[in-house]
């Protein structure tokens, strides 16, 4: 007997894909509940374990090849508590995914939210104290990827492949496995290796199992999603989570012509074209859609682009995290001096936008903004040749 659940890894499968599967096996339906919950209220994958699941049922998992496909293979540490996880796959590729430690609950302009703690309680997990230390995690959803933004390390070697939303939720059961006693995770951004919305599928379905009343029960309102600007992925993400997962714009210029040397999608979907999907994106009123702008020395950073940024953004309801470019190998490109950075933020603030420099993290280990990458690969062609050379 066969059934479309059977085709999902184990990790990867909503509560009523796993009652088909239990029922498929003339289990009751409600084994199937069971199931999940230890899969992904108590993040645990060894059937033996499940003490409340009949004898047959967990030779039948066993069976199944129920077990987590991703395992830390190295954990990178930062003199500032930044913790790059190397996450090795059950193929043996092997990816990145960061835990940045937040220094207080107004970093992110967010507080504990009612869903977050009751969603918690119901599972048995116990709220965040006051004094827990928090952390946020940047998740990965491809190996390398194909974007081949001229400033960002994980497009150097271009896309391998698509991670499963198995291989996505996965880094975050591993982030529970680092963190320490006194630490509770606090959001999730999609901002890793890969571009989130060229891999649809498996990124939403891995936001559905974390955001599951019966799992992690994570809020959408503390996950953020990342994108380079895929125009009709954009749309159908509003329309699937209603607005609920924030929103974050690679847009990085505000000149079509010089956004497409620094980003080839903008060849696809040029600016006009993805600010009116991110004005179509359904975001409740009281929160800001994410412009991330990496400042690039000589590329994007004048005082003629910053009037542009500001016209371009003007009215609308964004915030706009200006991020000095991380050095990375195999790039002439590089940061401009602070004073610069302070000058183009302070255009932007005159023209009435709420705008932030993004505090560098990690980047003595390599886990800071753009420089997740695929250790040992080297570059393609493409990347190379669409270096600047000025």
């Amino acid at each position: 007997m066969t059934d479309a659940s059977s085709t999902l890894h184990p990790l990867e499968r909503l509560p009523e894909e796993w009652r088909a599967w239990v029922t498929a096996r003339r289990h009751p339906a409600y084994r199937g509940d069971q199931v999940f919950d230890w899969l992904h209220g108590r993040r645990v994958a060894d059937p033996d374990r499940m003490t409340n699941l009949p004898a047959g049922l967990k030779r039948e998992l066993a069976a199944e090849g129920l077990a987590p496909p991703a395992l830390i293979a190295h954990v990178h540490r930062s003199s500032d508590g930044t913790r790059k996880l190397l996450v090795e796959l059950a193929d043996t590729s092997r990816i990145e995914t960061v835990l940045l430690p937040v220094s207080s609950s107004s970093e992110d302009g967010e507080d504990d939210d009612e869903d977050d703690v009751v969603a918690r309680e119901a599972q048995g997990h116990a709220a965040p104290t006051a004094s827990a230390a928090r952390v946020s995690q940047c998740i990965s959803t491809q190996v390398g990827c194909a974007m081949g933004c001229v400033f960002c390390a994980s497009g150097v070697a271009g896309l391998k492949r698509h991670l499963s939303a198995a291989e996505i939720v996965a880094q975050v059961w591993l982030a529970h496995e680092a963190l320490e006693p006194d630490e509770a995770l606090r959001n999730l951004v999609f901002m890793g290796m890969g571009e989130p919305l060229h891999n649809y599928d498996a990124t939403a379905r891995a936001l559905r199992l974390l955001t599951h009343s019966r799992g992690l029960g994570l809020s959408p309102r503390r996950i953020t999603v990342s994108t380079s600007g895929l125009v009709p992925e954009l749309d159908r993400f509003g329309t699937e989570f209603g607005g609920k997962v924030g929103l974050a714009i690679s847009l990085h210029q505000a000149d079509d012509a010089k956004r497409s040397a620094l980003m080839p999608v903008n060849q696809r979907y040029p600016i006009a074209t993805l600010l009116a999907a991110v004005r179509r994106y359904p975001m409740d009123r009281r929160r800001r859609v994410t412009i991330e702008y990496t400042l690039v020395a000589g590329q994007n950073d004048g005082d003629d682009d910053a009037r542009r940024l500001g016209r371009l953004l003007a009215g609308m309801p964004v915030k706009v995290n200006l991020i000095p470019m991380n050095p990375i190998e195999h790039s002439r490109l590089g940061p401009p001096a602070l004073p610069r950075v302070a000058e183009f933020q302070a255009r932007l603030q005159a023209a009435g936008l709420l705008c932030f420099v993004r505090r560098r993290r990690g980047d003595d280990v390599a886990a800071a903004c753009g420089q997740l990458v695929l250790a040992g690969e080297r570059p393609n062609a493409r990347f190379v040749s669409r270096q600047p050379r000025g």
